[in-house]
């Protein structure tokens, strides 16, 4: 049986398609594939992170970001910084009585130490005349024992700044 010509023509090119398919669908698979598993971190990493977040309308979180920042400036060494942000933050007359209070104690007024903390938290402490209070717990060292120290802070509703800073009475 002789078969014409258009029907060899037609069986090259699907031959050709298909030969085309084949190498074609091989690839697909090594495309998005990756030749070493995914890196393993360390059991400590493994643990979810937390998530960070905030409102420029909430004192609570205007507190913890000024302390996140100024702990930043501080441990850093940049005065200029850490005055930047007391101006932003901390209404005048506060500035002035931690002015006080630091050439008395000789200590960091904000963060009441003259050392640098290795980690800190805010929490809402309640709401009332005007005023929203924090309290604000630092962490001194990462050992297994870290001391801890606590600042209570207040700030005004309505400018959302921070009007006094002091020492947290003990738990």
């Amino acid at each position: 049986m002789r078969t014409s010509r258009p029907a060899r023509r037609r069986t090259a090119v699907i031959g050709t398609a298909a030969a085309a398919l084949l190498t074609a669908s091989a690839a697909i698979p090594a495309f998005g594939a990756t030749t070493s598993p995914p890196p393993v971190r360390p059991a400590a990493q493994t643990a979810a992170e937390p998530v960070r977040g905030g409102s420029p309308e909430s004192t609570v979180d205007r507190v913890a970001d000024f302390y996140g920042a100024y702990i930043d400036a501080v441990y850093d060494e940049d005065g200029r910084l850490a005055g930047q942000l007391r101006t932003h933050y901390l209404r005048a007359d506060l500035r002035k009585r931690l002015a006080t209070w630091e050439s008395k104690n000789h200590a960091d007024g904000v963060l009441r130490a003259q050392n640098v903390p290795v980690k800190w938290s805010v929490a809402y402490d309640g709401s009332g005349t005007g005023s929203s209070y924090t309290i604000v717990t630092l962490t001194w060292d990462s050992g297994s024992n870290p001391s801890t120290s606590r600042v209570a802070v207040r700030s005004s509703l309505e400018t959302r700044q921070i009007t006094d800073i002091k020492e947290a009475p003990t738990e």
